[in-house]
């Protein structure tokens, strides 16, 4: 690696934040590698368990908190936002029509990682091109690293009650990445907190999953449970699951802070016509090669057909009841794996009661018509 002086190390951090909103980032930070104050809450939070089945999560140790550990040499972390907020997200009207099905907004587009790990690499590369030794490595969702507390070291935002990173004219519909390198580049400022009192977060949770102000349980999180979950979703949050098949976006459409977020230029973090706003029936109805073919560079392939009609099975248990929808759940039901048969017949079951009450509510409803005309027609005095 080259060696530069302190005023060419400031000139070349900020030539580093021009190439970088020259690639497309909304902003870049660098922070050093001292993240040993989140060592003992990560610990903490890995004893009880809230990672659930996401062993990887703890199977690096502390390596997560120590990133010349993952990468040995480097000294700086420079951490990227990329705003993916879309246009025309819709994200009350999907939420509130229980025959729809609700994707996180994030996940409507092209799959994020991809994009996002070549844009880095091409950062790295531009620096290299001015110091021709240096060691750098990209990561995006990759590999063991605490992207909310570098980012929160390299100035992108604070970390909220949610446990993600706001940014104050950004909100936090951003995606985040990690650039790691040996070059003893000038740090940014970490930004003050402004969450304040508000709670609104983990009062909004359909699941209080936000067990506290910036601990989330995992294994109660809807996004956990649609996503990482591989086996059954616990019955106890079916039903809070509501519509929402993959992801959930509650504590950040709560977020006040998110009414400052701008729509992404990213054409490619644009709504897929084929995901956005579509009913549970037809997205029920894909088998294993149309799921394939319209999931083609999402993020949502990743579950995989199986985990895909599971959580809509649940969503379409949650649904109004509808005859059509027991019908289609019926027939699914005959080929349909010990997974998702498991949650074909709780969402038909679902189904069946709301059928039974709508049956008594109408019982009722004609018990008490009948009676005000009979009660019409008595005498006063009777």
């Amino acid at each position: 690696m080259s060696s530069f002086n302190t005023l060419e190390l400031l000139s070349l951090a900020e030539n580093i934040k021009a190439w970088g909103k020259e690639l497309g980032f909304q902003q870049v930070g660098i922070c050093d590698v001292d993240l040993s104050r989140h060592e003992t809450p990560l610990q903490e939070w890995l004893n009880k368990g809230f990672s659930g089945e996401m062993n990887y999560m703890s199977e690096h140790g502390m390596k997560r908190a120590r990133p010349d550990e993952l990468l040995p040499g480097t000294v700086r972390v420079i951490s990227v936002r990329l705003d993916y907020l879309p246009p025309d997200a819709e994200f009350a009207k999907t939420l509130k029509n229980k025959n729809q099905a609700y994707i996180s907004r994030y996940a409507l587009g092209r799959d994020y990682h991809k994009l996002l790990r070549a844009r880095l690499k091409k950062l790295g590369e531009k620096i290299r091109s001015e110091c021709q030794h240096l060691n750098f490595r990209p990561f995006v969702d990759s590999a063991p690293v605490l992207e909310h507390a570098i980012a929160e070291k390299a100035g992108i935002g604070w970390t909220g009650k949610h446990s993600l990173t706001i940014n104050k004219e950004a909100g936090s519909w951003f995606f985040l990445g990690e650039l790691f390198i040996d070059l003893p580049l000038p740090i940014d400022q970490k930004v003050e907190e402004n969450c304040g009192s508000c709670q609104a977060c983990l009062t909004i949770c359909p699941t209080q999953a936000i067990v506290e102000p910036y601990v989330v349980d995992a294994r109660r999180c809807i996004s956990y449970l649609t996503i990482e979950q591989k086996g059954a979703i616990p019955e106890e949050y079916r039903k809070l699951i509501g519509n929402r098949i993959y992801g959930c976006d509650d504590c950040q459409l709560i977020c006040p802070w998110n009414r400052y977020a701008s729509i992404t230029d990213e054409k490619d973090f644009h709504p897929r016509q084929q995901l956005m706003g579509k009913e549970l029936l037809a997205l029920f109805a894909w088998d294993e090669n149309t799921f394939l073919k319209n999931t083609e560079g999402s993020a949502i392939r990743r579950i995989g057909h199986e985990r895909w009609q599971r959580n809509i099975a649940v969503g379409l248990g949650n649904a109004p009841y509808s005859a059509d929808i027991i019908a289609a759940l019926e027939v699914a039901l005959k080929n349909a794996s010990e997974l998702v048969a498991e949650h074909i017949h709780w969402a038909i079951e679902q189904q069946e009661d709301k059928s039974l009450f709508l049956e008594e509510v109408t019982e009722n409803r004609l018990t008490e018509r009948l009676i005000r005309s009979i009660e019409k027609g008595l005498p006063r005095d009777a």
